[in-house]
């Protein structure tokens, strides 16, 4: 199932061009514009400070938008580009492109972990690390999945879990060409050490 998009308002720019973009900017909007979808392109204004709150949540760019734009139909988009000022780095354009429900996007889907108490290394005091708590996924934009999920039942110290171990969910595809590790069941402490210290006195024994 798909998750909650968040939201993104907008308001119509009125004018085009660098002076209507200055203007917008005085009046502490970020100019942008909103285009494919096989309809006209759309001048929009963004307040600056929504957009700034957004843009240091991160991954900006991999988020998929219902951009609320009044008088106009809500629609999907995701960002294509921000332009930034080059001495003060603060926004001062944004693009928008349009999605199609069966358009193929990349995002990052959160990754979500079960039977903990199904697993026996974390019964016997290891630790679950998580290296992804999410992953890159191409998706259809029609049918975004809220998270993937990773069973621990059966998992022991020492098991690592990689993106292959995951089922994805149907129509979605890992963006990285190899099999990467999400997670690993680390032993204790207190193991580690004891393991520590034994290969330290074989050494010394040996010697």
């Amino acid at each position: 199932m798909a998750g909650e998009i968040p939201d993104l308002h907008a308001e119509v720019r009125t004018g085009t061009g660098k002076g209507a973009a200055r203007q917008a900017r005085r009046k502490g909007n970020v100019p942008g514009i909103v285009y494919g979808g096989g309809t006209d392109p759309l001048p929009i204004n963004i307040e600056f400070n929504a957009l700034t709150k957004r843009l240091k949540a991160g991954r900006f760019l991999s988020t998929l938008f219902n951009l609320k734009v009044p008088g106009q139909e809500d629609v999907r988009v995701i960002c294509r580009n921000v332009q930034r000022d080059v001495v003060k780095d603060l926004p001062t354009h944004v693009d928008l492109m349009r999605l199609r429900r069966t358009s193929r996007i990349k995002l990052f889907i959160h990754v979500t972990f079960i039977n903990h108490e199904e697993a026996p290394g974390l019964k016997r005091g290891g630790t679950l690390t998580v290296v992804r708590p999410e992953v890159e996924l191409e998706v259809t934009a029609g049918d975004i999945p809220d998270h993937i999920t990773v069973d621990l039942a059966g998992k022991v110290i020492g098991d690592v879990i990689h993106i292959s171990d995951v089922p994805l969910p149907e129509g979605a595809k890992q963006t990285i060409d190899r099999d990467f590790v999400i997670a690993n069941i680390a032993a204790p402490s207190g193991l580690r050490s004891a393991d520590n210290d034994d290969e330290e006195e074989n050494a010394e024994a040996e010697a």
